[in-house]
Parts: C-alpha cells; sequence; structure tokens
C-alpha cells in the first residue's frame, strides 16, 4: 500500500473479515484511535483489539447472520469460508477463528457485498435472494482463497452487475488476475469488471 494512504485523516468505520496480517494492519489500534472509528470483525478479533487497548465501546459487537444500524446503513455479518488466526506481535498466532463476508445495504439503495477472503459455495445464491446485491467485492488470488474460476460463478449466482476484484497480485502465489476473472464471465448476464488500484475510488451513481 502507498506510504500515503496508511495514516487516513479519517475513518467512521472498520469492517475487518478476519485477523491475517494482509487485513488486520498492526497500526490499526492507533488509527482507530487517531479517528474514533468503529470496528466490526469476528469475535476473536474484537478480544484481540480489546487487549491492545481498543476501547469496547468502538468496537460493535456481531456474529455471522446478524444485522446491525451503523452510520445510516445496515450491515449484515455473513458466512466466509476462510479459517483464519491473528498474527500477534511477538511471532506467535492465536484468536483462531473463521473469516466472515459484510452486506452493506446504503440509505440510497446501493448494496455491496464484500466476500471476504472465502471459496465458493453455494448459498452466494441465497445472499442474492436475500440481499439482491449491485457491486461485489471478490477475492480472485487462487491458492488461498477461490480463483477467477469459481469467482466468475460467484458473480452468476449473487447476479451482481458489477464485480471489484481483490487478493491478487500482492505476492507471487496469487496467480489469478482481473483479466481472467473478465475472461470467465462470457456466459450469462453481462458483468462488469472494475480493477482498482490502492488509493481508487469507484463511483457507480445510485445503484438498485
Amino acid at each position: 500500500m502507498p506510504e500515503h494512504l496508511r495514516q487516513p485523516k479519517r475513518a467512521d468505520l472498520v469492517l475487518l473479515t478476519h485477523g491475517h496480517d494482509d487485513h488486520l494492519d498492526t497500526e490499526l489500534p492507533a488509527l482507530l484511535a487517531r479517528t474514533g472509528a468503529r470496528v466490526v470483525a469476528p469475535a476473536p478479533v474484537r478480544f484481540y483489539l480489546q487487549e491492545q487497548g481498543v476501547p469496547a465501546a468502538q468496537c460493535e459487537a456481531m456474529n455471522v447472520g446478524g444485522s446491525i444500524e451503523v452510520l445510516q446503513l445496515r450491515l449484515t455479518m455473513t458466512v466466509a469460508h476462510h479459517a483464519a488466526h491473528v498474527d500477534l506481535p511477538d511471532g506467535r498466532t492465536g484468536f483462531s477463528h473463521e473469516g466472515v463476508g459484510y452486506v452493506l445495504r446504503f440509505s440510497d439503495g446501493t448494496v455491496l457485498y464484500a466476500a471476504g477472503d472465502t471459496a465458493l459455495f453455494g448459498d452466494m445464491a441465497l445472499l442474492a435472494d436475500l440481499y439482491q446485491p449491485t457491486v461485489a467485492l471478490l477475492p480472485i488470488g487462487d491458492r488461498y482463497t477461490m480463483g477467477p474460476h469459481e469467482a466468475a460463478h460467484a458473480a452468476r449466482l449473487l447476479r451482481v452487475p458489477h464485480v471489484v476484484p481483490f487478493h491478487y497480485g500482492t505476492f507471487p502465489s496469487l496467480v489469478g488476475t482481473p483479466e481472467q476473472l473478465q475472461a470467465a464471465l462470457t456466459t450469462g448476464s453481462p458483468v462488469t469488471v472494475h480493477t482498482l488500484a490502492p488509493g481508487d475510488t469507484l463511483d457507480l451513481g445510485p445503484l438498485r
């Protein structure tokens, strides 16, 4: 991540899908203290953050299947198939847990599904039935998550018109690419793949 993005001046809400060190930055407690942002995470990760000095009042308690109203959006925590742990400061690991995903329903009608690091699973079709997502953030790197072939099928199960791929290209074993995802999306309803670099923004207007 570019250095100028590591110290954001403002943060309102942080959603953690799991505690691996490519998701849970060691600087997060300082960011939360500086900005006062609230954080949502799997329960073991919240407990770890509280051990690191994050006040319980900043940690939104919830679990898979539940929903909360926060900052004028409705947030639902979903299943993700990805075993995880927290990389502790002393080099050990602890706080084992399963990863999660999130559905965010905004006041303008946009519904964002952030899958988290996950394998493909059939109940993504159930998420489509329940929430009608318009944008999906899907991992494509392969080896540790689903790859482009599986992510293309996930997009079809979710019935989304827009996909933002992530979890690829950060180290050599993550071989999946956005181009492979786009090539795999050759059947069914058209899906636009949006490839973003760190710091990029995506404005699709109101989506319903």
